[in-house]
């Protein structure tokens, strides 16, 4: 077992470093500069810094231990992202940049309306708080395995929640987005140096080369790609995961504020869009490497017998922290871990309060002495948020992090999928006041269709339920759309 004491010393020296950067990065800077970065952030900084924040600790810890159920069915998903980040490219991004957009969601009042705006920035706030909980909740459940339990205090799970978001509060709390950039950089360095190092550690273990590394894997149980078997009752069919790839990839990358302020700190339209492109390129690369070391870890775990953990989440650091691949890969994934939680939720954070303060508290309409202000309470406020959802899914959590994650962005992202194709492409000029009740109806008809398919049709809905979210959302706003257009804005 790795020592506690050197886990908390690594730890303290990370975070130092990130509130150092901190530091630098927002001398003398207000709300323009914690929003968008002033516009002028590198491309191939932000297209670097966003692999960890599109992986996070879920893909650090979950995706290794999914491959134990689903091979690497996960890579037909991740092929989807491929379309999904061509549709931001060329549809999403010339849209916000051409309406000089802060917070993506200002396109719906603009479009159709305050009421279907709001709701759109609530779902996503939604979204994003279950997102960045459910990310965060891995890391505090590391603290109390690797830290708490070996020195015997007893200190609760609550304990561990308050410091894990309070120490993102205090990087972020000046900077925003500015610092949010570089420390993203930094923390995927850390994040894929930890596999690399993990990876290195299991091919000592097993007496394997680079070169039989590959042929191991491949040769392995865990190493199928692809599933065109069964497309009504399997939910890792290729057309299902692709196609729901692909849209997972538009609502959660091109529809999130999170993902969408980084991009919108560049300096310009083309800079933006050749970062969405490499990221796809990349993250090809980095999931199937993470795909191999959770291959890896399987293998290694049955050569010394270890028993595989009935939540398969914590097959990783249960090995890792164990000292079983060795005192320094214990260290690398401990900051590992810490790195790629924190690269999506620190940004989560300050999207979160981005939106809050601009969607629904109009913060731009207030005198400017203010708005500084109620961006830092606003701040505050949505950290306290974090651990409050993130000590609820601690109680009620009893499945795969990934699968939940998931299965609530299918729900949560839905409408704003309909929304902004709704906006996009049709004439819909909705009665905008009953836009909310659509865009609750629409994920509850989806839950309940999804929850009687397979009885019913002999169909079980996957990753593809976002679809069929969107669609509902459509429909329901084509049933409370007006009966004569005069005019369709410009915008769309």
């Amino acid at each position: 077992m790795i020592s506690p004491y050197l886990i908390i010393f690594v730890l303290l020296a990370y975070f130092a470093m990130l509130i150092l950067v901190s530091r630098i990065t927002s001398k003398k800077e207000g709300n323009d500069a914690f929003f968008l970065g002033n516009r002028k952030s590198p491309w191939y900084v932000v297209s670097f810094g966003m692999i960890g924040a599109s992986l996070s600790g879920v893909t650090f810890i979950s995706i290794p231990g999914w491959v134990n159920n689903a091979q690497f069915s996960y890579m037909q998903m991740v092929f989807g992202y491929m379309f999904g980040y061509w549709v931001i490219a060329v549809v999403l991004l010339p849209l916000y940049y051409k309406l000089k957009l802060t917070s993506i969601y200002s396109y719906l009042g603009q479009r159709f309306g305050s009421s279907t705006y709001k709701t759109g920035a609530s779902f996503f706030l939604l979204s994003r708080i279950i997102g960045a909980s459910f990310r965060l909740f891995l890391v505090a459940i590391v603290l109390q395995i690797a830290v708490f339990e070996p020195l015997g205090l007893k200190i609760s799970f609550v304990p561990s929640v308050i410091v894990t978001v309070g120490l993102i509060w205090l990087y972020t709390n000046r900077g925003g987005i500015k610092t949010i950039i570089w420390t993203d950089m930094l923390q995927t360095i850390f994040m894929l140096l930890a596999v690399f190092i993990t990876v290195k550690s299991i091919m000592s273990a097993l007496d394997l080369n680079w070169i039989e590394v590959v042929k191991t894997v491949k040769d392995s149980n865990y190493s199928q790609i692809f599933f065109f078997d069964d497309f009504a009752n399997n939910p890792r069919n290729f057309f299902k995961m692709f196609f729901g790839g692909a849209f997972i990839a538009i609502t959660m990358t091109g529809l999130d504020q999170d993902m969408m302020q980084k991009n919108l700190s560049c300096k310009t339209l083309y800079e933006s869009q050749k970062n969405v492109f490499w990221l796809g390129i990349m993250l090809i690369i980095v999931n199937l490497f993470f795909l191999s070391l959770g291959a890896l870890l399987y293998l290694f775990a049955a050569k010394i017998n270890f028993p595989i953990p009935e939540q398969t989440d914590y097959l990783y650091p249960k090995l890792a922290i164990g000292g079983y691949l060795g005192v320094f890969t214990g260290i690398a994934f401990v900051i590992g871990l810490t790195a790629s939680a924190y690269s999506s939720a620190d940004s989560a954070l300050t999207a979160l309060t981005t939106s809050f303060s601009i969607d629904i508290l109009n913060i731009e309409k207030k005198p400017e002495k203010d708005q500084v202000r109620i961006r830092k309470l606003v701040h505050i406020g949505m950290s306290l948020a974090l651990i409050v959802v993130i000590i609820l899914f601690k109680v009620i959590n009893n499945s795969n992090v990934v699968e939940s994650l998931f299965d609530a962005a299918k729900y949560t992202y839905g409408p704003l999928l309909g929304f902004y194709f709704a906006g996009l492409f049709t004439k819909i000029q909705v009665k905008d006041k009953y836009i909310p009740i659509v865009a609750i109806l629409a994920p509850l008809l989806s839950y309940i269709i999804n929850y009687l398919s397979v009885d019913y049709i002999g169909y079980q809905f996957g990753f593809e339920l976002i679809i069929l979210n969107g669609f509902l959302t459509v429909m329901g706003m084509w049933i409370v759309s007006k009966k004569r257009v005069d005019k369709i804005p410009e915008v769309i």
